[in-house]
């Protein structure tokens, strides 16, 4: 059997039981190899249960910094005979399986073409603790000693981590420490030790930092003005209001006087956290939520009220697994339809779609002046993989000389010196009408805001012109959006190309590592990441510009595809869906090889179409 060998370029994964404390022993881990300058992407995948069920971790290594999932397993760490068989399927031939072998297994349960690397973890432990929580903890954090002997990541390095962790609690950092070197002096003394796979010390991170999507979002909402939120618990989304709120309290408390500077309200449910949101945005404030695709489902109809009154309003929906209750904790893109025409009626909503943490903190502050610039609803599309996984990626910047776009209002004095006022007429001819806040003059400039047809001056009316002036208006508006959002990012292949690619989000980081996949063997795509919905004239000038379009997304439906069709007027035919949506991450290898496969099939019909355009 010849062994994987691999220096800073594997992925290793663990197979736990959810609830064994193990996620913060694997997260520690990863921040090892972290800090001895090797890029790492760690995701975990667990049940949507307290504990119990199976649960798992999976670390990229990678020299070249690819933050996507590679695909296949290189080392498992199996800590859960629930999913022992399946756990050992996803190893590479030549890969490693390391287990607790304090119970031994029949020979017929492991695989021939792989090594494996047996210690007695609950042996050890229950030598060593007589606390039943004890032996189960620490038994994590004695197989990450043993792991760091086989793969020489550096002691040092995380017994700094652990001083850092556990500063002023003496007594826990020294029995961590401990359970370290139990799990190292085995494996120096029973192991064959290093493993072909290892972690070597480089330089590969440099100013990076390591923080998850919501956490970023939330930053972002900070900074882009937000003083209101309003939202009701539910996963993947709850992080990003716990994250603002403590943002809030470190920064928008007045240090003379304590007033707090923002309102954060936990509501009953999404259809009151939305009318809140929606309300704040009417008052002038700028205000946002925070859901997933169920939330998103029952704030429909606030969602049409904001975009026909005009009230700019953010929504941060952070995408897992559908339809109804779906898979809570799995990741998906599949809230594009939902979100891009929520509401009955004709609707149509602005999408950004973050790749990365450093995105998500942009497109918050983004989504806010685009809320007021437009004055409608902005959706800002993450989704868990993104929101709840930490991930390198390039340190947060801020202008303080950046001032916020409070968009078209209407001020006191020029109300006072007789400016024609029309709450819902286009005087530039771009869609946009302006608008006064309350309070703005005492007299002038004031309107009944309502979600019923009304005239330019927002009086009510059921006159179909009335009406048709004003959807169509709609329309317009939608469109100078187009020029407003993040535009496209092109990336050209190594040589000319009829055949492109179309991608975003979280999709990003495998498509990146899977073109120089397809590069390398000789299969070449121009590609266009999108960054937002309404699409650019650059997306339909790089369609047109190549007669086959893949189009890869984490959904069944094809949705942004479907977008792409119904927006820009396509030939479906020209646009080849490459679709994932098991609810784990997509992976570079699932992409490289679906591309692969349709490039292959229709070699021959391509061959065929060229000898016969030559024969005419």
């Amino acid at each position: 059997m010849k062994r994987i060998e691999a220096v800073n370029d594997f992925v290793i994964k663990f197979a736990n039981v959810n609830g064994s404390g193990s996620a913060s022993a694997n997260e520690l881990f990863a921040k090892a190899i972290l800090r001895m300058g090797v890029s790492v992407s760690p995701r975990n995948i667990f049940p949507s249960n307290i504990q119990g069920l199976p649960t798992w971790y999976e670390a990229r290594v990678s020299s070249k910094g690819y933050q996507g999932r590679r695909g296949g397993i290189d080392m498992m760490v199996a800590m859960n005979p629930q999913t022992w068989d399946a756990d050992m399927a996803e190893l590479e031939p030549g890969g490693y399986l390391f287990y607790d072998s304090t119970r031994p297994m029949p020979k017929e349960r492991f695989r021939s073409d792989i090594q494996v690397l047996g210690m007695p973890l609950t042996e050890i432990c229950n030598a060593v603790y007589s606390d039943p929580r004890q032996r189960q903890l620490f038994k994590n954090i004695v197989y990450v000693g043993a792991l760091s002997v086989l793969l020489e990541v550096e002691a040092q390095v995380i017994e700094q981590l652990f001083a850092e962790q556990y500063k002023g609690k003496e007594k826990l950092l020294d029995s961590n420490v401990r359970a370290l070197h139990l799990g190292r002096d085995f494996a120096s003394e029973h192991l064959d030790a290093p493993l072909g796979i290892r972690v070597q010390r480089a330089d590969q991170v440099g100013k990076q930092i390591f923080v998850d999507g919501n956490t970023a979002v939330a930053l972002g909402c900070l900074y882009g003005g937000a003083t209101v939120a309003a939202w009701y618990p539910i996963t993947p989304s709850s992080s990003v209001a716990e994250a603002f709120e403590r943002y809030c309290a470190k920064y928008r408390v007045d240090p003379d006087s304590g007033q707090h500077r923002y309102a954060i309200v936990q509501a009953e449910d999404e259809i009151a956290s939305i009318g809140m949101v929606v309300g704040a945005g009417w008052n002038g404030a700028r205000a946002f939520t925070a859901t997933s695709g169920p939330g998103v489902s029952l704030m429909t109809e606030f969602i049409g009220l904001a975009y026909f009154a005009e009230i700019p309003v953010t929504i941060i929906n952070v995408q897992r697994g559908g339809p109804s209750t779906g898979m809570p904790t799995r990741t998906q893109q599949a809230d594009l339809i939902a979100c891009a025409y929520a509401s009955h009626g004709d609707t149509k909503h602005v999408l950004l779609l973050p790749q990365d943490p450093h995105e998500c903190f942009e497109q918050g502050a983004i989504a806010l002046d685009l809320a007021e610039r437009l004055q409608t609803p902005i959706f800002i599309m993450t989704d868990l993989d993104i929101g709840m996984n930490q991930r390198l990626c390039e340190p947060f910047e801020w202008d303080p000389a950046r001032q916020y776009d409070r968009g078209k209002l209407m001020s006191a004095q020029e109300l006072e010196a007789g400016k024609d006022f029309g709450r819902y007429k286009d005087v530039d001819g771009d869609g946009i009408a302006w608008r006064t806040l309350p309070g703005t003059h005492p007299s002038k400039g004031s309107y009944f805001t309502r979600g019923t047809t009304r005239d330019p001056y927002a009086r009510y009316s059921e006159r179909g012109p009335d009406y048709v002036y004003n959807v169509e208006r709609l329309l317009k508006k939608f469109k100078t959006a187009a020029g407003l959002v993040p535009q496209p990012v092109l990336r050209q292949a190594a040589q000319s190309t009829r055949v492109g690619v179309v991608y975003f989000g979280s999709t990003s980081p495998a498509m990146h590592e899977a073109l120089d996949a397809l590069g390398a063997q000789g299969v070449h795509l121009d590609a266009l990441r999108l960054r937002a919905f309404p699409f650019s004239e650059a997306v339909a000038s790089f369609i047109a510009a190549h007669p086959t379009v893949y189009v890869v997304e984490q959904n069944r439906d094809a949705q942004m595809r479907q977008l792409l069709v119904n927006e820009l007027e396509i030939d479906p035919a020209r646009l080849i869906p490459v679709l994932h949506f098991d609810g784990t991450p997509i992976t570079a290898r699932f992409i490289t090889r679906a591309i692969t496969e349709h490039a292959q099939a229709c070699a021959p019909t391509a061959v065929a179409a060229t000898a016969a355009r030559e024969a005419a």
